[in-house]
């Protein structure tokens, strides 16, 4: 009986960026990337969801509008992505 080899799901590195899109407690819109590390105000949604489909590559699926408030976030993007690394290279060890 012959094994069937099953296609190892890439990493999510490589998988394309998921941006939010709404508007904040004072109407702007907002397009913030999922994990928080891009996003920006905008004059109008147009421009916004022109930002995410660009960010994305033009992805399907890769823009979700939400239908509540939507804070840019822009304090704890970095401090985040530096968490993330850190406990990567920690597993890294350990493994």
């Amino acid at each position: 009986m012959k094994q069937v080899e099953r296609a190892a799901e890439p990493p999510s590195c490589l998988s394309p960026p998921v941006f939010m899109i709404g508007r904040d407690s004072r109407g702007h819109w907002v397009a913030q990337e999922q994990r928080g590390l891009r996003g920006g105000l905008f004059v109008n949604r147009t421009e916004a969801v022109k930002y995410a489909k660009f960010e994305s590559f033009n992805y399907p699926h890769a823009v979700v509008v939400v239908s509540g408030v939507l804070e840019l976030d822009t304090a704890c993007a970095g401090v985040r992505s530096l968490q993330r690394a850190e406990i990567g290279r920690d597993r890294r060890r350990v493994a």
